[in-house]
Protein backbone atom coordinates (compact mmCIF):
# COMPACT_ATOMS: atom_id res chain seq x y z
CA UNK A 1 0.00 0.00 0.00
CA UNK A 2 1.15 3.69 -0.57
CA UNK A 3 1.13 6.15 1.96
CA UNK A 4 -0.50 8.25 -0.29
CA UNK A 5 -3.25 5.96 -0.28
CA UNK A 6 -3.74 6.38 3.41
CA UNK A 7 -1.93 3.37 4.66
CA UNK A 8 1.89 2.60 5.11
CA UNK A 9 3.99 3.33 2.92
CA UNK A 10 6.46 0.69 4.10
CA UNK A 11 6.36 -3.01 5.07
CA UNK A 12 6.28 -3.23 8.92
CA UNK A 13 8.38 -6.81 8.26
CA UNK A 14 11.85 -6.26 9.74
CA UNK A 15 10.69 -3.64 12.52
CA UNK A 16 10.32 -4.88 16.04
CA UNK A 17 7.17 -5.12 17.69
CA UNK A 18 7.39 -1.74 19.45
CA UNK A 19 7.99 0.14 16.32
CA UNK A 20 5.00 -2.16 13.93
CA UNK A 21 2.31 -1.26 17.29
CA UNK A 22 3.52 2.55 16.55
CA UNK A 23 3.32 2.39 12.73
CA UNK A 24 -0.28 1.05 12.90
CA UNK A 25 -1.48 3.69 15.87
CA UNK A 26 0.52 6.54 13.24
CA UNK A 27 -2.24 5.61 10.20
CA UNK A 28 -4.90 4.74 12.59
CA UNK A 29 -6.17 7.72 13.59
CA UNK A 30 -9.58 9.16 14.61
CA UNK A 31 -9.39 12.14 12.24
CA UNK A 32 -7.93 11.57 8.79
CA UNK A 33 -5.87 14.72 8.38
CA UNK A 34 -3.87 12.67 11.35
CA UNK A 35 -3.27 9.68 9.39
CA UNK A 36 -1.45 11.86 6.83
CA UNK A 37 0.67 13.58 9.51
CA UNK A 38 1.69 10.90 11.65
CA UNK A 39 1.45 8.01 9.44
CA UNK A 40 3.71 9.56 6.70
CA UNK A 41 6.32 10.59 9.44
CA UNK A 42 5.94 6.89 10.18
CA UNK A 43 6.78 5.63 7.33
CA UNK A 44 9.61 8.06 6.67
CA UNK A 45 11.57 7.66 10.27
CA UNK A 46 10.22 4.84 12.44
CA UNK A 47 13.06 3.05 11.61
CA UNK A 48 15.49 5.70 12.87
CA UNK A 49 14.12 6.68 16.02
CA UNK A 50 15.71 6.00 19.40
CA UNK A 51 13.92 4.79 22.43
CA UNK A 52 13.21 8.04 23.76
CA UNK A 53 11.89 9.19 20.69
CA UNK A 54 9.45 6.62 20.57
CA UNK A 55 8.85 6.70 24.29
CA UNK A 56 7.59 10.71 22.78
CA UNK A 57 6.11 9.27 19.61
CA UNK A 58 3.93 6.82 22.20
CA UNK A 59 3.02 10.52 24.17
CA UNK A 60 2.12 12.08 21.37
CA UNK A 61 0.01 9.41 20.09
CA UNK A 62 -2.01 9.11 23.44
CA UNK A 63 -3.48 12.44 22.85
CA UNK A 64 -6.84 13.38 20.84
CA UNK A 65 -5.93 14.08 17.53
CA UNK A 66 -7.61 17.44 17.44
CA UNK A 67 -5.21 18.77 20.01
CA UNK A 68 -2.24 17.98 18.07
CA UNK A 69 -3.84 19.09 14.85
CA UNK A 70 -4.62 22.27 16.89
CA UNK A 71 -0.66 22.70 17.64
CA UNK A 72 0.36 21.99 13.80
CA UNK A 73 -2.40 23.70 11.96
CA UNK A 74 -3.84 26.10 14.41
CA UNK A 75 -0.78 27.78 15.91
CA UNK A 76 -1.93 26.64 18.87
CA UNK A 77 0.52 26.91 21.55
CA UNK A 78 2.45 23.41 22.58
CA UNK A 79 1.22 22.23 26.21
CA UNK A 80 3.79 21.77 28.66
CA UNK A 81 5.94 18.62 28.74
CA UNK A 82 5.33 18.30 24.35
CA UNK A 83 8.28 20.35 23.01
CA UNK A 84 10.17 17.48 22.46
CA UNK A 85 13.02 17.12 19.39
CA UNK A 86 10.28 14.79 18.36
CA UNK A 87 7.47 16.54 17.66
CA UNK A 88 9.99 19.60 16.58
CA UNK A 89 11.02 16.39 13.65
CA UNK A 90 6.97 15.88 13.19
CA UNK A 91 6.83 19.80 12.26
CA UNK A 92 10.18 20.08 10.10
CA UNK A 93 8.48 17.17 8.07
CA UNK A 94 4.88 18.28 7.98
CA UNK A 95 6.84 22.18 7.27
CA UNK A 96 8.48 20.40 4.10
CA UNK A 97 5.34 19.69 2.37
CA UNK A 98 5.71 15.91 3.04
CA UNK A 99 2.13 15.57 4.57
CA UNK A 100 -0.96 17.27 4.51
CA UNK A 101 -1.39 18.05 0.18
Amino acid sequence: MSGNSGGPGISSEGLDPRRRRLLFRSWHRGIREMDLVYGRFADAEISNLSDSELDDLEKLLELRDQQVFDWIFGGQPLDDGYDTPLFRRLLAFHDDGKTIK
